[in-house]
């Protein structure tokens, strides 16, 4: 997956989608001093009307992030645009994330972002305003290695994108943002959902699909506590249910289990059936390589910072699976795995369903 800035004349148009931090400034500063001609973009995702308190206030920071996106622009010396993608994002992203949730299934709404939007509509409504590539703040290796959320990317995508600062250290971007004296040189990452910012996942989740208590359940059929809502687990998940009758000896209880019939979840503290009620292979969809593996044998990742687990693509009737060496604790359905050979990204897929 090579995602080096392109060899371009010093004429070629860029649009830089401006995250208000430091990452994205960064990047649009490095490709001023390459001899681009270049904007910065602002966009602004969806909101909910809940989180639009009296007087305008909101949890949502994204008018400050418009502000330091301005800030630097104003520092660059560069035009400044703002998109609003409101609508698009409730429908492409919010839409699709909450049907996924409501089927009992964990999605990636990161992945969806840069899919539909970023490399999406931003780059279409930039290529019509006469754009010849869309730049973003993202990593493509090292420490902070943002390729588990860019495995939807297509060789056509990587034609018109530029990654900047994809192989740089954090310690080296925030090294050029004082050296270019950038408004946003010390600002924090930001946390949180990528289209409402540092919002609770559950407390999201609650104002959009009706939940109800129910039964926690051990390996031996038994009632042993209680739950507040399934959407609320993934599997591998040890914290937000209670556990009202466990041994002295018992440690902590995992999610190995939901079943949507029933309301109940299953959990166990036993390292042995933890791995024993773990999957080993999954059936895939809507599978995309950047690149072509060059052998079945692969590593993947089922998780943004995962470790690489060794794996094997097989055929499974028409559909493609993926077959672990060893159970995989914590594998939750709907959620991407993308795979590498060595350090390079080759594509990805959406866990779908577990093979028996």
């Amino acid at each position: 997956m090579n995602m080096s800035p392109k060899n371009s004349s010093i004429s070629s148009k860029v649009f830089v989608a401006l995250s208000g931090g430091v990452d994205s400034a960064v990047s649009a500063a490095l490709l001023k001093a390459q001899g681009y001609d270049v904007t910065g973009v602002f966009i602004k995702g969806w909101q909910p009307e809940w989180m639009r308190g009296a007087g305008g206030s909101s949890h949502c920071t994204w008018r400050e992030e418009r502000r330091d996106a301005m800030k630097v622009c104003i520092a660059l010396n560069i035009p400044f645009l703002f998109f609003d993608f409101e609508k698009e994002y409730k429908q492409a992203v919010v839409d699709k994330m909450l049907a996924e949730y409501k089927a009992g299934r964990t999605p990636n709404p990161d992945v969806l972002c840069n899919r539909e939007i970023k490399f999406g509509i931003f780059w279409q409504k930039a290529k019509e305003m006469g754009a010849d590539y869309i730049a973003t703040g993202h990593y493509w290796s090292g420490e902070k290695d943002q390729s588990y959320f860019l495995w939807t990317l297509t060789q056509e995508d990587l034609s018109h994108t530029l990654f900047p600062v994809g192989n740089l250290e954090k310690s080296e971007v925030r090294r050029l943002a004082r050296k270019y004296k950038l408004p946003v040189a010390e600002k924090k990452d930001s946390q949180g959902i990528c289209f409402i910012g540092d919002v609770n996942m559950e407390k999201f989740l609650s104002h959009y699909i009706e939940t109800k208590p129910g039964r926690v359940m051990n390996t031996d059929g038994e009632v042993i506590g209680k739950h507040k809502g399934l959407i609320y687990y993934t599997i591998g998940e040890r914290h937000g249910f209670e556990v009202t009758k466990k041994g002295p000896e018992s440690g902590p209880f995992y999610v190995v289990a939901k079943n949507a019939r029933t309301n109940s979840i299953l959990v166990s503290d036993s390292e042995s059936e933890i791995l024993e009620l773990s999957p080993r292979e999954v059936l895939l969809k809507d599978v995309n390589w950047i690149n072509e593996p060059e052998s079945e044998e692969l590593i993947a990742r089922i998780r943004y910072r995962g470790e690489k687990l060794p794996c094997a693509l097989s055929l499974s009737g028409k559909k493609l699976s993926i077959r672990f060496k060893e159970p995989v604790r914590g594998l939750s359905l709907g959620q991407s795995i993308v795979f590498y050979s060595s350090d390079h990204c080759l594509g990805g897929a959406i866990m779908d369903k577990v093979l028996v």
